[in-house]
């Protein structure tokens, strides 16, 4: 049995452990979930019951929510890939440093804007959220670029699991139209590097529907009405 990551589109943040899953070098299954009518499904709460993306059912068949319980489980089962650092280790209290201020502060800082965006507000409501989404998001690029400083990736010399977190969340500023990523020169210069990456350019073209090449271990797509089957041919 394969891992199987259930990923959200459009825009989900499973989009990080997509790229994790392709540097991992570990084989594995995706299942698309579109949102919001499959992710609030009864189908899909029978996964995850929070109605929540990503979520990974592990190769033993247990299943991990959560993209920072997610991307510490990858790594854990890669450790060459050197996606989480030995545990321990100055680096492994960086990188979860890091992660988790991507999962808190970072993520947090788009939720006016998904709100307004996703409840239709116009008029001085769309304005007031749209005006404090723009604050918090340059405020946490700003704190990010210092955390950054010199560093090539966001955990020091080597990449891992926290920049294939951080592509997935960092494009949401694009999406809004939120700010010129160029204003933060080393931010700029990561996201450009990452970019650059064939999981990346993998993860973009499965999250559109297109044909994508795996450069990892990527076996292929499954329903969720076939996992649910298996599931309930198991119990």
């Amino acid at each position: 049995m394969h891992p199987i990551l259930f990923y959200g589109v459009p825009e989900g943040c499973s989009f990080g452990a997509i790229v994790a899953l392709e540097w991992s070098g570990l084989p594995y299954q995706l299942c698309r979930i579109d949102m919001p009518a499959v992710v609030s499904s009864e189908a899909y709460r029978r996964i995850n019951a929070v109605a929540e993306t990503p979520s990974l059912r592990t190769a033993e068949g247990r299943q991990v929510n959560q993209s920072m319980a997610i991307l510490h489980h990858i790594g854990a089962h890669s450790p060459g890939s050197g996606l989480v650092p030995p545990q321990g280790t100055p680096g492994f209290d960086r990188f979860n440093e890091v992660l988790a201020f991507l999962n808190t502060d970072f993520f947090e800082s788009f939720s006016p804007l998904w709100y307004a965006m996703e409840h239709g507000l116009e008029g001085g409501e769309q304005r007031t959220l749209t005006a404090m989404g723009h604050h918090k998001v340059r405020k946490v690029h700003a704190d990010l670029e210092n955390m950054l400083g010199s560093n090539p990736w966001l955990a020091g010399t080597q990449r891992s699991a926290a920049d294939a977190y951080f592509m997935g969340i960092a494009r949401w500023s694009d999406f809004h139209q939120v700010l010129d990523r160029r204003d933060f020169p080393a931010l700029h210069a990561l996201h450009e590097r990452l970019k650059a990456e064939p999981a990346v350019h993998f993860a973009h073209a499965v999250e559109h529907g297109e044909a994508a090449r795996s450069t990892g271990a990527f076996i292929g797509h499954v329903a969720l009405r076939d996992v649910l089957e298996s599931t309930t041919t198991m119990a």
